[in-house]
């Protein structure tokens, strides 16, 4: 059986950003959403404003796939069920919320260093736009419409 949207997005949550505090977990639920709703673009075209497409599709998120290079990922949405802080993230993202000073971010990652790149991804189609906990949030530039 299929997990419902609000299932998903909470164990994304939890599994990306469970150790991130609220605002981290926040950060990410912002940043699936964004890519759920945004107007253009690759997300748009790949997604089309559907939470399943996107948090599935391929070499976007760790957490949901079952492999990574080639070997079994034990850290992944199908392993660890979310707690009640995961769903009420879920319901606060659902329900239209964002965290502010994630802006319109379409990425974010863990650089596993002090201070995160200006452009990511690489191509430049994101500019920073602040620093959640580990993780770096990115704003799409002028580049990303053309994706």
């Amino acid at each position: 059986m299929a997990y419902s949207a609000r299932e998903l997005l909470a164990r994304i949550i939890k599994c990306e950003a469970g150790g991130e505090g609220e605002n981290g977990m926040k950060g990410v639920a912002s940043v699936v959403m964004n890519r759920v709703n945004v107007a253009y673009g690759e997300y748009l075209r790949t997604g089309q404003g559907d939470l399943r497409k996107v948090v599935f599709q391929p070499g976007q998120f760790d957490c949901a796939t079952s492999v990574l290079r080639g070997i079994p990922n034990p850290q992944t949405i199908w392993a660890s069920p979310p707690e009640e802080i995961h769903y009420q993230i879920a319901d606060w993202a659902l329900s239209g919320n964002r965290l502010y000073n994630t802006g319109n971010a379409l990425w974010y990652f863990n650089p596993f260093k002090p201070s995160c790149p200006y452009l990511f991804p690489y191509n430049g189609s994101g500019r920073f736009q602040t620093r959640i906990a580990q993780h770096c949030f990115y704003n799409p530039t002028e580049l990303y419409a053309q994706t």
